[in-house]
């Protein structure tokens, strides 16, 4: 590599080089000395025109961050009108047109969670306990864990078991410095209605450490929520391959990118209402009309369904959807209450 763009160098001393008008002009390509032909290197795909200006650097940023290209402009109008249009046309492979699905999906759940810790700030005008509270527990109990382990005996197990329990201890102090810095007001969240579920220990467990620690609760349920929204995808796929079973048209790659896209949807209908809510402008009947629609639009649209193929598909994936929710919801609770 470096002898090739040496051998370049010397055909084309300047190659590369800055200009006052910020571009450069080259024949050979700047990242691995190719011969250029056309618009792009045909061995690596790099533009062969390289700008260099403040102007292109901040339009890297954002083509980086979420190729701004006009691919998000397309993709957003065809997301919200056209859905089945928009996951039809990327499946046949019409991918440089919109952004990819997946990319978009991480940039709808980042923004969603921004929004709402944003202006969310009065989520928890109800709880019975404070984040300091919380705090002043977990620090003692810290002590108390410290001075059990200082005088424990030389039992491996027992040392373990209480080293583990610091651990725990120090992660939820971290977790509740994180709340308290947020500025997320927990302070009157009401949990008396958080009662234990019948002989299933584990979620009685959770249930009561979110009573105890609703602070705690309530940071860990926000984090885990945004780290594992990624699930939805593998656990929403299976639902909807049940409405085309065995179907040799649709495989599990067309089933990804409808979820995908469907979940984008959804994302960003919970960025209008979070907004939408704050401001008392968006009813919340509205709202919870628009995901069935939308359902029905993808689905006639992707798979090239009648109105009533594509209506009681709706109807069944709408179920499907409030199950692959309550399943992610348990892996939720799984997790916070681990």
């Amino acid at each position: 590599m470096a002898g090739a763009l040496a051998a370049a160098r010397t055909v084309e001393p300047t190659a590369g080089e800055y200009r006052a008008d910020g571009h450069t002009h080259e024949s050979a390509c700047l990242n691995c000395a190719t011969p250029l032909v056309g618009s792009h290197c045909h061995a690596c795909g790099q533009a062969a025109h390289v700008h260099k200006t403040l102007g292109a650097f901040f339009h890297d940023l954002l083509h980086g961050v979420f190729h701004f290209e006009g691919k998000i402009w397309r993709t957003l109008p065809m997301l919200v009108a056209k859905p089945g249009k928009l996951t039809r046309e990327y499946i046949d492979g019409k991918r440089a047109s919109y952004v990819s699905p997946i990319a978009l999906f991480l940039f709808c759940v980042f923004l969603l969670f921004t929004t709402i810790n944003s202006l969310g700030g009065d989520i928890g005008a109800s709880v019975n306990t404070t984040v300091e509270q919380g705090l002043k527990q977990e620090r003692e109990d810290l002590v108390k864990l410290k001075a059990e382990r200082s005088s424990a005996t030389s039992d491996a197990a027992q040392l373990a078991k209480i080293d583990a329990a610091i651990a725990e201890t120090r992660k939820n102090i971290a977790g509740l410095e994180q709340v308290k810095a947020s500025g997320i007001s927990v302070a009157n969240v009401d949990t008396s209605g958080l009662e234990t579920a019948g002989d299933v220990g584990w979620i009685n467990e959770a249930v009561k450490k979110a009573k105890a620690n609703p602070g705690l609760a309530l940071y860990k349920v926000q984090t885990y929520s945004y780290k594992l929204s990624w699930a939805l995808i593998p656990i929403s796929v299976p639902f909807l391959w049940l409405l085309f079973p065995f179907s040799r048209r649709f495989g599990l790659y067309d089933h990804t990118v409808f979820v995908t896209y469907s979940l984008c949807f959804m994302t960003l209908l919970g960025i209008v209402a979070t907004i939408g809510g704050k401001l008392g402008i968006v009813s919340i009947g509205v709202v919870a009309i628009l995901p069935p629609i939308h359902m029905l639009l993808q689905l006639r649209g992707t798979y090239g369904l009648s109105w009533f193929g594509a209506w009681w598909r709706t109807w069944f994936l709408s179920m499907f959807a409030f199950m692959a929710m309550m399943l992610f919801a348990v892996i939720i609770l799984v997790e916070a209450g681990g």
